[in-house]
C-alpha cells in the first residue's frame, strides 16, 4: 500500500546563518497520522527547522509544500501576546478567519484546559500562558500540530490530559520536546537533526538512543573502509553513549537499593526510628518533619494546603515531590527546609547543613563575564569540585564545553550552554543538601542528560520538585504526593512507584479528568510473593552475564581500535564488527531483563509485605 500524501514538506531547504549553513539540503514529511519527534543537540536547528515548516521563517534554498485548504497550527516556546487584551482575544486567533465568530469553541477548549478567558495574558504564569498557547493551537481542528516543548511550565494532570489528546489527534504531529516520558508515549516516528542533515527511523523514541549508536557504529566502520582518522566529535558522542549506558546501569542497581531501603524506612514506623536516633550524632538525619500543618485565608476561606504530614529525611535521600500547579508543593519544600514555618507542628533541620539551589530563573550571569570568571571569580585557573582542585579547562569538558570557549562571554553562549555553565557553577560550590524546584523547564536534552549524570553522581540529599515523570524515575529515592485537599503521603520509589502505590481511594495527584468507565475492572491479582525458582535463577545469574559481555565488548572494541586492521585483514575487520554490534545488542537486552526482573522482585515483595 503507498504512503499516505505528505500534508506538508520540504524538499532540498537550506538556511544559513551569518554565511555558514545551519542545515543544508533537507527533505522531511508530514503526513495525516503522523506522530514524529524531531530531535538533536541543542544549537542543531531544531526550532528553526520547525519555523521553516510552519511559514515563519523563509529558508535561503528549497521549497516548502503545504496541501492546498491545509490548516497547520504552531507552538512556540514562548508565545507572544501582543495586542491582546485578554485570554480569549489570543486563542480565538488560532481559529481559520472565517470561523472567527464561533466563540464557543473558544470557550469549550478554555474550559478542558482550565483557563480563565477574561485574564490579562501579560499576568499569566508560566504553566497558565502555556495552557493558553496551547488552547491557540488546538482550537482550530488543525491538519498538522507542530509542537516546540509543549510540556514547559505543565503540570502533571495537564501533561496527562494533553498525552489523551494527542493520542486521539487524527492529523499529522510533529513534536520537540525534552520530556522522554512524553516522547516515548507518543511518537512513533524520530527525525535525527544531525550535523546539517534529518535521518529518519520509523522506530518510535524509545529506541532512539540505540538507533544513535547503530548510526555511529556504521560511520566509525566507514570511516576504517576509507582509512581516514575518525572526527573528534564524532569519537566523543559515541563513547558518551557507551559511557552513559555503563554508569547508568550502576546508577539504577545503586538506586534500586536506596529505594529498598527507603521502603524500609517509610514501613518501619518507631523500630526505624531508634536506628536513626543512634546515629543522628554523625549528621545522619537532615530533617525530620512531626506532624506539620500549613494553610492560607482566601477571599473562599481557609485554604489548607498541608495537614498533619510527617517524615524523616536522611543524609543521601533523593526525595521528589509532586502534585497538581496550587497543591503546595514549594510551601511544603519551603516548610521542611525551615524556610517557612508551619501553622502546627515541628521541623528539625540536621546539623552542618550547606544548601545549594538550582534554579536557572533565579541564577544570575553577568553577560560580560567569561566562563573562567564565572567559575574562578577571583582569579585563577582553579576550582574546586567536592574538595578536590581542578583546573577549570579540564572541569568544563565535563559540562560538555570545548576549552577553547573558556574566554568566550556569557552573551555569546546559547540558551543550553548558559544553562551548563549555571550548572558547573553550583556544583563547583560545596553543598551536603541540594533543592531543586522545577529544575527541568527551559532544559534541552543534552543539559537534561548532564544534570542526571551529576545529580546520579551526587552524595548528599537531595529535594526535588518536577512534573518530568522520568526524570523522577531516574533519580528520586521516594515521592511526597500531594493531592490538592491538605493530604500529602509519601512513598518509596519514583513516580511509576507512586501509580503502583497509591491507594485505590485516592484521587491522584496527577490524575487527567475522569472519563466514564466503560467496562468493569478487572479482579486483582493475588501477588505471589516472590518469583518463581527460574525467574530468581536467571536474575541471579544476569549480573555475571553483563560482566562477562562487557568484557568481551571491550576486548572487540580494542581489537577495532587498531586504525590498520581493515587494511590488513579485511575479513577479520568485518566479522569482528558484526561480532561487536551482536555483543552489544545482547548486553542491551540483558540489562533490559536485568530492569525487568528486578522491578518484578521488588514488586512482589511489596506486595508480600
Amino acid at each position: 500500500m503507498a504512503p499516505p500524501a505528505p500534508i506538508t514538506a520540504l524538499q532540498g531547504v537550506t538556511v544559513t546563518f551569518g554565511g555558514r549553513p545551519l542545515f543544508d539540503g533537507i527533505d522531511l514529511s508530514i503526513a495525516r497520522g503522523d506522530r514524529a519527534c524531531l530531535v538533536g543537540r541543542n544549537g542543531s536547528g531544531k526550532s528553526t527547522l520547525m519555523k521553516v515548516l510552519a511559514g515563519m521563517i523563509h529558508p535561503d534554498g528549497g521549497t516548502v509544500f503545504v496541501q492546498p485548504g491545509a490548516r497547520l497550527a504552531y507552538l512556540p516556546q514562548e508565545p507572544d501576546f501582543t495586542g491582546c487584551a485578554t485570554v480569549h482575544d489570543y486563542v480565538v486567533q488560532g481559529l481559520p478567519a472565517d470561523e472567527q465568530d464561533e466563540a464557543h469553541r473558544v470557550d469549550a477548549v478554555l474550559d478542558r484546559l482550565q483557563v480563565d478567558g477574561s485574564l490579562d495574558p501579560r499576568t499569566l504564569s508560566g504553566g497558565e500562558s502555556r495552557r493558553t498557547a496551547l488552547a491557540r493551537t488546538l482550537v482550530g481542528n488543525p491538519d498538522v500540530m507542530l509542537l516546540d516543548e509543549p510540556t514547559n511550565h505543565l503540570d502533571l494532570p495537564t501533561i496527562e490530559w494533553l498525552e489523551e489528546e494527542l493520542l486521539s489527534f487524527r492529523g499529522g504531529l510533529l513534536l520537540i520536546s525534552h520530556d522522554r516520558a512524553f516522547l516515548n508515549r507518543l511518537a512513533k516516528r524520530t527525525l535525527w537533526l544531525d550535523r546539517g542533515t534529518v535521518r529518519a527511523t520509523d522506530r518510535g523514541f524509545a529506541e532512539f538512543e540505540t538507533w544513535q549508536a547503530e548510526v555511529f557504529e556504521a560511520e566509525e566502520a566507514a570511516a576504517h573502509k576509507l582509512d581516514r582518522k575518525i572526527e573528534s566529535e564524532m569519537k566523543w558522542l559515541r563513547e558518551g553513549i557507551s559511557a552513559r549506558r555503563t554508569r547508568n546501569m550502576g546508577r539504577v542497581r545503586n538506586l534500586l537499593d536506596l529505594r529498598a531501603g527507603r521502603a524500609e524506612q517509610i514501613k518501619g514506623g518507631q523500630q526505624a526510628k531508634l536506628a536513626i536516633a543512634e546515629a543522628e550524632r554523625g549528621g545522619r538525619l537532615v530533617i525530620e518533619a512531626t506532624g506539620i500543618s500549613k494553610g492560607f485565608d482566601t477571599p473562599d476561606g481557609r485554604k489548607t494546603i498541608v495537614k498533619n504530614f510527617s517524615t524523616r529525611i536522611l543524609r543521601g535521600d533523593r526525595v521528589g515531590l509532586i502534585g497538581p500547579n496550587g497543591a503546595g508543593k514549594s510551601t511544603l519544600l519551603k516548610m521542611l527546609t525551615g524556610q517557612l514555618d508551619p501553622d502546627e507542628g515541628t521541623v528539625k533541620l540536621g546539623t552542618n547543613l550547606d544548601t545549594a539551589y538550582f534554579d536557572q530563573r533565579r541564577e544570575g550571569l553577568d553577560p560580560e563575564d567569561t566562563i573562567r570568571k564565572v567559575l574562578c571569580p577571583f582569579g585563577g585557573d582553579a576550582v574546586m569540585v567536592n574538595g578536590v582542585s581542578r583546573h577549570v579547562a579540564g572541569y568544563i569538558k565535563d559540562f560538555l564545553f570545548d576549552t577553547r570557549q573558556l574566554d568566550s562571554p556569557v552573551k555569546a553562549l546559547s540558551g543550553g550552554e548558559r544553562n551548563r555553565l549555571l550548572l558547573a557553577r553550583l556544583f563547583a560550590k560545596p553543598s551536603n543538601m541540594m533543592i531543586l524546584d522545577e529544575p527541568t523547564n527551559d532544559l534541552d536534552m543534552d543539559t537534561l542528560d548532564l544534570l542526571e549524570d551529576v545529580l546520579g553522581d551526587y552524595q548528599g540529599t537531595l529535594l526535588l520538585v518536577s512534573h518530568d515523570r522520568d526524570f523522577l524515575d531516574r533519580l528520586v529515592t521516594a515521592t511526597i504526593a500531594l493531592e490538592g485537599d491538605g493530604t500529602a503521603t509519601e512513598y518509596a520509589g519514583g513516580y511509576s512507584d507512586y501509580l503502583v502505590q497509591r491507594p485505590a481511594k485516592a484521587a491522584p495527584a496527577v490524575a487527567a479528568k475522569p472519563k466514564p468507565a466503560t467496562t468493569a475492572p478487572a479482579a486483582a491479582a493475588k501477588p505471589r510473593g516472590k518469583l518463581s525458582y527460574k525467574d530468581q535463577r536467571e536474575l541471579d545469574e544476569l549480573p555475571a552475564r553483563m560482566d562477562g559481555l562487557g568484557a568481551e565488548i571491550a576486548k572487540l572494541e580494542k581489537a577495532l581500535a587498531d586504525p590498520d586492521l581493515f587494511t590488513r585483514d579485511p575479513a577479520k575487520f568485518q566479522k569482528t564488527s558484526e561480532q561487536l554490534h551482536a555483543k552489544q545488542a545482547d548486553l542491551a537486552a540483558a540489562e533490559e531483563r536485568w530492569l525487568e526482573l528486578e522491578a518484578m522482585r521488588e514488586e512482589l515483595e511489596g506486595g508480600r509485605a
